[in-house]
């Protein structure tokens, strides 16, 4: 039973991550989100399963990141 709050607490934090993005909240608060599910699902030896998951959404992120329009430029 104990795994599957742990499976739950790694959910909604990918879940809350992806929120801030949608919701155009700071990036590094959906980075942060994600690499604490990732040191969780470490803790919980689950990093096999979801570490993917989580690289998935940081890999996004760094894209994201080189693709926004600088401070102050509009957004197309």
């Amino acid at each position: 039973m104990k795994g599957e709050g742990v499976r739950e607490q790694i959910q909604k934090l990918l879940v809350t991550g992806d929120n801030r993005l949608k919701q155009g909240a700071d990036p590094a608060k959906a980075r942060a989100s994600y690499e604490q599910a990732l040191a969780l699902a470490r803790e919980a030896g689950l990093e096999e399963t979801i570490g993917p998951l989580v690289e998935i959404r940081l890999t996004d992120l760094e894209r994201l990141a080189r693709e926004s329009p600088p401070d102050g430029a509009p957004a197309h």
